[in-house]
């Protein structure tokens, strides 16, 4: 499982011009499952995020997690982090856990993050998705699971 972590001070994503999810400080998450991810690795991801120390402290230094500072999260399914463009420019997508698998993996995930009190928007898993983000930092992080 892979997942970019941008801290923001604000985001939405849109579908057909509406409003799906919004947020305003805490963190978008783009996040690709792929082949052979199982529980542990939603398990894994789940928990760096949501105790990643990215967010200033009182003394202006990194030192806060996304649940110390009360911060929301969008979760946006995004397959072509397993995009491999190692060879030619078009990239292989054979990485990439099938699209039901996937969905059922991305909403164990959401349902995790929200288990654990994390206010948690998302997009529309498939869907053609606009995001918009201000980005706080700017920090962004990525985090794969199996490294």
């Amino acid at each position: 499982m892979k997942a970019v972590v941008q801290r923001v001070a604000g985001a939405q994503v849109k579908i057909d011009g509406e409003v799906k999810g919004k947020i305003d400080n805490g963190f978008v998450v783009l996040l690709g499952v792929g082949t052979g991810d199982t529980d542990d690795d939603i398990k894994y991801i789940a928990d760096k995020i949501i105790n990643l120390r990215v967010f200033s402290d009182e003394d202006g230094k990194m030192n806060l997690s996304l649940a110390d500072v009360g911060g929301s999260m969008l979760a946006i399914s995004q397959f072509t982090l397993y995009g491999d463009c190692s060879h030619g420019r078009r990239p292989y997508f054979g990485d990439a856990m099938e699209p039901q698998g996937a969905n059922m993996m991305y909403e164990k995930f959401v349902s995790y993050i929200r288990s654990a009190g994390v206010h948690t928007e998302t997009g529309e898993f498939g869907a053609d998705m606009k995001v918009t983000l201000t980005n706080d930092g700017p920090v962004t992080i990525i985090l794969e699971s199996r490294k």
